[in-house]
């Protein structure tokens, strides 16, 4: 591949916005490990899907208020800048969160997708949309995420995927194009690309 783009989740591989997955469920009253974009969705429209959608929102501008960086990754987005490769987002998160997190940080991105703009992953529309705005055929870019369903819609957009695992390596590992413990390791791996172009 020639690396020309890399696009990345928000929640796992640049920020740590402490957002408690299961809570979320509590809260909204989704079973325990349940997609909770789905679970919301599967909910008929009215007050109940209303009452789902203002805890998730709510939960999602508490995580964009203490979001904090991963180590690293200001230095690799900088680099990348210089680079001319271009740099953004998929994220599941809303628009407004994700707006939030990132005007905080100090970051630009070229695109940021969310889940008002595009099918939520594993869906790769969003993933083919950024490709098709940055006029780059996919097998040029990387998708960074940490969680199968980054890995899935990197794929099926035709996009090499890279899993971002700081802590423990999970099963469905083997998904993966790379996996990466940290940005260190990431910044090796665009430099090995950028060297076999």
């Amino acid at each position: 591949m020639t690396l020309r783009g890399i696009i990345f989740d928000m929640d796992g591989p640049l920020v740590d916005s402490g957002l408690d997955f299961d809570a979320i469920r509590r809260d909204i009253g989704l079973p325990e490990k349940h997609p909770i974009l789905e679970g919301v969705q599967a909910i008929p429209e009215g007050p109940e899907r209303d009452r789902a959608m203002e805890i998730l929102h709510q939960h999602e501008h508490q995580g964009a208020l203490r979001a904090t960086p991963f180590p690293g990754v200001t230095r690799v987005l900088d680099r990348l800048e210089q680079l001319a490769v271009r740099r953004g987002v998929l994220t599941r998160n809303s628009r407004t969160a994700a707006n939030m997190t990132i005007q905080r940080l100090g970051w630009t991105f070229d695109t940021v997708l969310t889940r008002e703009d595009a099918p939520a992953k594993p869906d790769p529309t969003g993933v083919i949309a950024i490709c098709q705005q940055w006029g780059l055929d996919p097998g040029d870019v990387l998708f960074v995420g940490d969680y199968l369903f980054d890995l899935q819609a990197g794929h099926n957009a035709g996009t090499r995927a890279v899993l971002f695992a700081p802590g423990p390596v999970p099963s469905w590992s083997d998904q993966a194009d790379w996996l990466v413990s940290g940005f260190d390791e990431l910044d090796e791996l665009i430099d090995r690309l950028r060297l076999e172009t």
